[in-house]
């Protein structure tokens, strides 16, 4: 058996674990937090939530929400800079990946120097960073739990994927009843998000036993709910098994990481500032025809886990029901678009299948890959 390694924070999962803020914070040893969120989390009403849990146990607290759906590596110098000056030691993130991205960056920052674009890569921060918790208030981005942190450059207009055991959040505090306030779009595109990840890191070349099954199950459940999650916000079961999707999403891919999907997709953020999951919507299922002939046995898992029928057919015909079975779930959610329609143009192509060869995700991805490669699949998700 080979030697593998698995990272994950301490988890704290319900109905109401939103309560357990403060007492979390004060277990990690916290006089002062800097809390990073976002305009629509703020609007909301979690982070004023948040806040009241801190004041409860005498925690101070400033409030850092200068950030923009895709952040970029100004926002998060400003943080940085916001959180040297304030005196705290300890940070909370609020949101979904963008607040936990951003906070990730921020502690590099702040106990590290330079700029953000010095990490990026795997393994590039040295320096031990302030205690990080991370409250999540989607199904899907899975930063809450991981060892990512994603940024837009913006002169290049890429996205930088950073990766470090040390941007595992030491506290991971996940309640269903905070994705009552997210509309279905959102909805939808953040469980395709978690979708693509259980998907990708199954069949990456870094997967073994541990993410397998964590990625299988979270396939599962997404199939069983995110199309309930989407139509109704009450929908408490839905919600609930959304969330244990995301988590198992997210264990999967921190350990195994992920493939030319993350890839493709980080450059079409970068450039256009599109929502990360829709992204993922119009360019999954590309990937997985390409990918097919790499691992048609894992395919057949995961349209077994999509609930497909395989009985009696082919490896490469049960294969291919799992293609035509997220194919189906992206119409069903109305996530269901080309590229063209956010934006992008063929001249576009050369610039983002260049960098995307340099993503780091890429060195997963079960099948090799170049550059034509990656050209090939952007046109046909135009």
């Amino acid at each position: 058996m080979n030697i593998s390694k698995f990272v994950s924070p301490e988890i704290i999962l319900g109905l109401g674990a939103i309560s357990q803020v403060g007492e979390s914070a004060i277990r990690l040893g916290a006089n002062k937090v800097f809390l990073v969120s976002d305009e629509g989390v703020i609007n909301s009403g979690w982070v004023e939530k948040t806040l009241g849990y801190l004041k409860a146990v005498g925690l101070q607290y400033e409030v850092f929400s200068n950030i923009t759906s895709n952040p970029k590596d100004n926002e998060v110098a400003e943080g940085a800079a916001q959180y040297l000056k304030s005196g705290c030691d300890a940070i909370i993130s609020v949101g979904g990946g963008s607040p936990t991205d951003v906070a990730k960056a921020v502690a590099i920052l702040a106990t590290n120097g330079g700029s953000i674009q010095d990490y990026e890569g795997v393994n590039k921060v040295s320096k031990p960073l302030p205690p990080m918790l991370a409250l999540t208030t989607t199904a899907g981005s899975g930063s809450e739990l991981t060892q990512f942190a994603i940024v837009v450059d913006r002169k290049r207009k890429l996205k930088m994927t950073i990766i470090s055991k040390s941007l595992v959040p030491d506290i991971t505090i996940i309640d269903p009843v905070l994705l009552q306030t997210k509309s279905a779009r959102l909805t939808a595109a953040t469980g395709i998000d978690a979708l693509s990840h259980s998907i990708e890191s199954f069949v990456s070349l870094a997967a073994t036993p541990l993410t397998e099954i964590h990625a299988l199950n979270a396939i599962k459940l997404i199939s069983q709910n995110l199309r309930q999650s989407v139509a109704s916000r009450t929908n408490m079961e839905a919600k609930t098994n959304m969330s244990v999707a995301s988590l198992q999403a997210a264990l999967s891919f921190s350990n195994a990481i992920l493939g030319a999907t993350h890839a493709m997709v980080h450059q079409i953020d970068g450039l256009l500032d599109t929502h990360h999951g829709e992204t993922n919507a119009r360019i999954l299922p590309c990937v997985m025809e390409f990918n097919l002939i790499s691992c048609p046995g894992k395919f057949k898992k995961i349209a077994e886990a999509l609930g497909e029928g395989v009985t009696g057919l082919s490896i490469r015909s049960a294969a291919e029901k799992a293609i035509w079975a997220v194919r189906r779930l992206v119409k069903d959610i109305g996530m269901e678009k080309g590229l063209a329609e956010v934006g992008m143009k063929e001249e576009h192509i050369p610039t983002l299948s260049c960098n995307a060869m340099k993503d780091a995700c890429l060195i997963t991805n079960p099948r090799d890959t170049d550059e034509n490669d990656i050209a090939e699949m952007f046109r046909k998700v135009m």
